[in-house]
């Protein structure tokens, strides 16, 4: 789908709204209308949108110009977005709400409005669906209170271990096959041991909230690395509140591996089955089967560990309500301490994207009906929505919420996604993220995302650390 903008340089406003109605379609800009395209312009005291379709105007709305920024911003978008579900006759989920933190957004807008204003509002301003609204509500009071149980002096940590078993079809993650980097990994953790080390002795005096090691796969890592890397984050760290490590790959778990974790006093692992059907497993990539997933379960549970999340997808190619039953049934038995319900993204980056044509995607009723029945089955299983955010490209544009039992809400996704404390990330492809809570301001310093380019570069990770943070 074609575009033109003429009278204002919002592009990115209006790419976003193209995307709500176009997923996963190219839309380049033109200077001239096209026989397919859409038409955004700024003329004087009117902003206009339409739609162009064989060559003939299909849809348009025109307003008056309203006189500050940013509403005229939000009202350009508005305007097409009028045009384009005028045109369809869809009803979006989430209506023209864009952001990726849409709880965020509630929280901000109860804090001067009752409950029912800030429906009343999303609805009108936006046309945010009911059960929409209800979901962000809920997820805002969730969130609101493990915020101001946190530590205003803390911080919490990220650190990234970037090695998986195979690249997953959907995944865009900085990632790398352990069967092509087994031989850099000793390498990698000793430059993640230099930076684990200088935050640490520059954190000495600081509270620790939560500790994330994620990737990748770090249960990819054999068990003397695993220890390894543990024993260094415990020997630079105060231990915190809550510790989790992602054990994702059913097929890098062991009962060693657990073990090492499990005496570490780490209370929470995530191992992520994505679905039990056997054909989809094969078909995305993971190596595993679903009996591997039942397998490593039972043995964290025989190890005592205290809190297993399980992350699943929505929307995998080939897989309807029955396979996804099929997966929620599963879980239902294990009842696991949290759930995370992911709606399938095709991500720029990922495999997924590069052989779209090849697919058949949920279309947007089969992935609406597919979240109602996740909903239905973690309030069977005794969970709550606690967490959730939302991607660009997602499939029908809906959202991710992890659901957990209560008192088991993950703390860090809380604090990354409500962006309340500073996050220290290490390792390859980490964003440390700083938060000024007098001024609201929030900074990012980047690592690089190449496992080359960090084992060679660390002392340049660490001297940017130097720069963009205040050390206390």
């Amino acid at each position: 789908m074609d575009y033109v903008i003429k009278g204002h340089n919002y592009a990115d406003d209006i790419i976003t709204i193209l995307q709500l109605f176009y997923p996963n379609t190219v839309c380049a800009r033109v200077e001239s209308p096209t026989l397919n395209c859409i038409i955004s312009e700024l003329k004087g005291d009117t902003i206009s949108a339409a739609l162009i379709l064989d060559g003939r105007e299909a849809s348009r709305k025109s307003e008056p110009t309203p006189k500050d920024t940013a509403a005229l911003k939000r009202r350009l978008k508005l305007n097409l977005f009028d045009v384009l579900m005028s045109f369809y006759k869809i009803t979006l989920p989430w209506g023209a709400l864009t952001g990726v933190r849409p709880a965020k957004l509630v929280t901000s807008l109860r804090a001067s409005m009752t409950d029912e204003k800030v429906s009343d509002y999303l609805k009108s301003e936006y046309y945010v669906r009911q059960d929409k609204i209800d979901l962000a509500m809920k997820i805002s009071k969730s969130e609101e209170r493990i915020i101001k149980a946190s530590d205003p002096n803390a911080v919490s940590l990220y650190i990234g271990i970037p090695f998986c078993p195979t690249r997953c079809l959907y995944c865009s993650f900085t990632s790398y096959p352990m069967a092509q980097y087994k031989n850099k990994v000793d390498a990698y953790l000793d430059a993640l041991e230099k930076e684990i080390a200088f935050c640490g002795n520059n954190l000495k005096d600081t509270p620790i909230e939560s500790i994330y090691i994620g990737g990748g796969t770090p249960t990819s890592l054999n068990p003397s690395q695993l220890n390894r890397l543990l024993t260094m984050v415990f020997e630079s760290f105060k231990a915190p509140k809550e510790f989790t490590v992602e054990a994702g790959r059913p097929d890098t778990i062991t009962e060693e591996k657990l073990k090492i974790i499990s005496s570490f006093g780490i209370n929470r692992i995530s191992i992520n089955p994505q679905t039990l059907n056997d054909k989809t497993l094969a078909l995305i990539g993971r190596e595993h089967k679903t009996e591997d997933f039942f397998k490593a379960f039972d043995l964290a549970r025989k190890l005592g560990i205290g809190h297993i999340n399980c992350d699943i997808i929505l929307g995998l190619p080939t897989e309807g309500e029955e396979e996804v039953r099929t997966t929620l049934e599963g879980l239902k038995v294990l009842s696991p301490e949290s759930l995370t319900v992911h709606t399938l993204a095709v991500k720029r980056a990922s495999r997924l994207k590069e052989t779209l044509d090849s697919y058949s995607l949920a279309d947007f009723g089969l992935m609406d009906r597919l979240l109602t029945l996740s909903a239905e089955y973690t309030r069977e299983m005794g969970l709550s929505p606690y967490y959730m955010y939302r991607q660009k490209n997602m499939v029908g544009n809906f959202e991710n919420v992890s659901y957990c039992k209560p008192n088991h809400e993950c703390i860090y996704n809380i604090l990354i996604m409500e962006e309340t404390q500073s996050i220290i990330a290490m390792g390859c492809g980490g964003s440390t993220k700083t938060v000024d809570k007098a001024s609201n301001r929030i900074e990012r310093i980047f690592n690089v995302k190449s496992v080359d380019d960090y084992i060679t570069r660390t002392d340049e990770m660490i001297e940017r650390k130097k720069k963009g943070l205040s050390w206390r």
